[in-house]
């Protein structure tokens, strides 16, 4: 009867452990469309949709997505997962993929002007709004390729961590094509798609080319979930969730607009 005890209550055991496991995921807590504290972006629903597929319960560690923050968090061993990060990025680990996305052009729609590139020659009579980081070595590739064209003066940049005691830091970029402040705007797709739909004034997103032909810079990226490179377990079982879940994502990022491309330049190899 003992014994027979002993079995009836394992798998009880063994459901309660499953029931308490825990996904470690680190996020911006102020970075919509990507994530917020509130479980606002499409980077939230992502990790929950991970979470519930290993029936696991999220805790998260909000740490504001600047330099070094995947030393000091990640490979600091303080969460197990980013849900968003460049495919082939050196510092962690990266499964294939969930979303291919570019840089776009944003102007107002009724303008009718779609900007299709950086050798437009309109673009040396317009007022260009252009995300910037702020380190002339490590900007954005929009900003690169005005810059090896000659255009600064009618340039006006706009910060990607923006006033971060504002709920939306990333929206002012595209609230200025809105208002016209600037006629054009070249944005990180997801950004650009996120807050053009929030807008009242009609805005249209062109797609840039893939690469630039001056700067030699790719304008489209793969974005893919980070864990740590020794973490080989979790980056298969993520990978496959991604796999499977396919449809259910893709429908994520129709909601918040993200416009998505075919491909993008594939990440290095990495060796496992």
């Amino acid at each position: 009867m003992r014994r027979g005890g002993l079995f009836l209550l394992l798998p009880l055991l063994l459901s309660c452990s499953q029931a308490h496991r825990e996904l470690r995921v680190c996020a911006d807590p102020n970075n919509l469309p990507f994530s917020n504290r509130a479980g606002q972006g499409f980077e939230n629903r992502l990790a929950s949709l991970i979470a519930a597929d290993l029936g696991a319960t999220i805790r998260y560690t909000w740490w504001a997505q600047r330099r070094g923050n995947v030393r000091e968090t990640l490979n600091a061993g303080l969460c197990d997962l980013i849900p968003g990060v460049g495919a082939g990025l050196e510092m962690l680990a990266t499964t294939r993929p969930y979303y291919n996305s570019s840089y776009v052009a944003v102007t107002r729609a009724d303008r009718r002007l779609r900007i299709a590139g950086f050798d437009d020659p309109r673009l040396r009579s317009l007022r260009i709004g252009v995300q910037m980081i702020g380190d002339d070595f490590s900007n954005t590739p929009p900003a690169h390729a005005l810059a090896r064209r000659g255009l600064i003066d009618n340039v006006r940049g706009y910060m990607v961590y923006g006033d971060y005691a504002q709920p939306a830091p990333q929206a002012p970029i595209i609230a200025a094509v809105a208002s016209g402040e600037v006629d054009v705007a070249f944005v990180w797709g997801p950004v650009a798609g996120y807050f053009a739909g929030r807008q009242r004034t009609p805005l249209s997103l062109t797609r840039l080319p893939e690469q630039d032909r001056l700067a030699e810079l790719p304008m489209a990226f793969g974005v893919g979930v980070g864990v740590r490179r020794s973490d080989r377990t979790l980056k298969r079982d993520v990978e496959q969730i991604l796999e499977r879940r396919g449809p259910e994502i893709r429908r994520i990022l129709a909601a918040y607009h993200v416009p998505t491309v075919a491909t993008a330049p594939p990440p290095p190899e990495d060796d496992d």
